[in-house]
């Protein structure tokens, strides 16, 4: 009875891990298809914004955002890849994507700010992404110095006397 119990048991983990992976390639797969039409925006805004009048800063702004949207998807794809192979779920990977989308719109509301400036507003945003950022930056430098922890894929044995 027992034998069967833990059969099934282990029958059901191997499901739910082939569940898992298969999640993770759909997850992948659709942010390469993302990642492919982004990129195609941007070239393709690029290209119009050259062909006819344009302005400097609206050019450099667009273009920025898309392409660091288009960084934030492709990092993205890399936490999937690395969850895939290492069958780990790691927090740093996570942890940069934040890092870029915050860098992100702080340089959008800086670049915007520029034009006409708002305290409450601006200002209170400005100040919470510089917090957050600093914040992700601090996290991502204690991973990397703290000593990798090992995963136990047994049961917890008790100390020994």
């Amino acid at each position: 009875m027992r034998a069967h119990r833990s059969g099934l048991i282990a029958q059901v983990v191997r499901s739910l891990r082939t569940i898992e992976d298969l999640v993770h390639v759909a997850v992948a797969v659709l942010l390469s298809v993302l990642a492919l039409v982004l990129l195609i925006d941007v070239i393709d805004s690029v290209v119009v914004a050259l062909r006819g009048p344009y302005s400097a800063l609206d050019l450099v702004l667009s273009i920025l955002d898309k392409t660091l949207v288009l960084f934030i998807v492709a990092e993205l794809l890399h936490t999937v890849r690395i969850t895939i192979t290492e069958r780990h779920l790691r927090a740093e990977p996570f942890l940069v994507v934040g890092l870029i989308a915050g860098v992100r719109r702080l340089l959008l509301v800086t670049a915007e700010a520029e034009r006409s400036f708002r305290w409450n507003p601006q200002g209170i945003e400005l100040l919470i992404l510089i917090g957050l950022i600093l914040a992700m930056a601090v996290a991502i430098l204690l991973l990397r110095r703290s000593p990798p922890v090992e995963e136990s894929t047994g049961p917890v044995s008790p100390p020994a006397p």
